[in-house]
């Protein structure tokens, strides 16, 4: 544990910053896993959770949890995946 004040104050920023982004990224992941299965179950829908896991990579690539080739390659994926029916 660091004794100066200011190292303590930025242990305590970066412990916030870093639940804050496992939030997202926690929720990023499960709107992708909801598509998914709702797609798998042929659900009716799966159309509005395709476009909330979208808008969940493009949200988590946007705050820099994700790097924005990966958010193209997850977007990429899904679309495949809702276009094909």
């Amino acid at each position: 544990m660091p004794q100066i004040k200011s190292a303590i104050k930025r242990v305590k920023t970066n412990e916030k910053a870093r639940d804050l982004n496992a939030g997202q990224k926690a929720a990023m992941r499960t709107a992708v896993k909801k598509f998914e299965a709702a797609h798998s179950a042929k659900a009716d829908d799966a159309q509005s959770l395709y476009t909330q896991a979208i808008r969940s990579i493009d949200m988590a690539a946007s705050k820099g949890l994700i790097h924005a080739n990966k958010a193209a390659r997850d977007k990429s994926r899904l679309t495949k995946l809702n276009q094909a029916n």
